[in-house]
Formats: C-alpha cells, sequence, structure tokens
C-alpha cells in the first residue's frame, strides 16, 4: 500500500470518526496523533475549541529515555491522566484520529485508564 493511499485511508476513518465523536465541557475528548518517533496527546473541548491540557514523548524527560515506543506511548498516557486529574477531569471521549487501535495506541489508551481516566 503505497504511502498517499495509507494517508488517504486514515483520513477517510478521521472524518467519520470525528461526525461521531465531540468532546464537551463535561466530557472532553482525548485525541492522539503518532509521528514516527514521537506520540502526543491531548484533551480537548470542542464546544469552546480549546486544548485543557497536553503531553507528548517530546518533553524534556522523554527525550533521554531509551524505552520502546510502545512502552513510552503508556507513559505518556499516565501523564496525560496525572494532567487531566489536575484540570479536574476524570472522564473523556477517546478519539484514535484515524489510526487502528492498536501497537501505540493502545498502549496510550491503556496508560490513560491506569492514570484514572474513564473512557
Amino acid at each position: 500500500m503505497s504511502t498517499k493511499a495509507k494517508v488517504e485511508r486514515r483520513e477517510k476513518i478521521k472524518r467519520s470518526i470525528a461526525s461521531k465523536v465531540r468532546g464537551t465541557e463535561q466530557k472532553p475528548r482525548l485525541v492522539v496523533f503518532k509521528s514516527n518517533k514521537e506520540i502526543y496527546a491531548q484533551i480537548v473541548d470542542d464546544s469552546k475549541s480549546i486544548t485543557l491540557c497536553a503531553a507528548s514523548s517530546n518533553e524534556k524527560d522523554f527525550k533521554k529515555s531509551k524505552e520502546t515506543k510502545t512502552v513510552t506511548a503508556n507513559q505518556i498516557g499516565k501523564r496525560i491522566a496525572e494532567k487531566a486529574k489536575a484540570a479536574g477531569i476524570s472522564t473523556v471521549v477517546f478519539d484514535r484520529n484515524g489510526y487502528l487501535y492498536h501497537g501505540r495506541v493502545k498502549s496510550l489508551a491503556e496508560g490513560a485508564r491506569e492514570g484514572g481516566l474513564v473512557f
């Protein structure tokens, strides 16, 4: 499968998910984005169009880590859960952003659940 086809496929899935998943003030949306090297998570309130908190593997303490990308994703999930708890958020809607629910995306979700987020 070519790179262009993969990107188009992900965009199609992303649009389908976006039509169903919306973050509100009571239940914001936990969005995942992954690149080849890094993984990012942010909690978004779509009604106000603001990011409430964010975490990424690009942060200082993760930069020097020699862990695998899947383990790092799990740690990012726990970090976003900590930040959400500090912001008073306990339940979210999970938006996998067009990615399949396995590997790093699944690991991040499990880490967020271990950290106390409910979705």
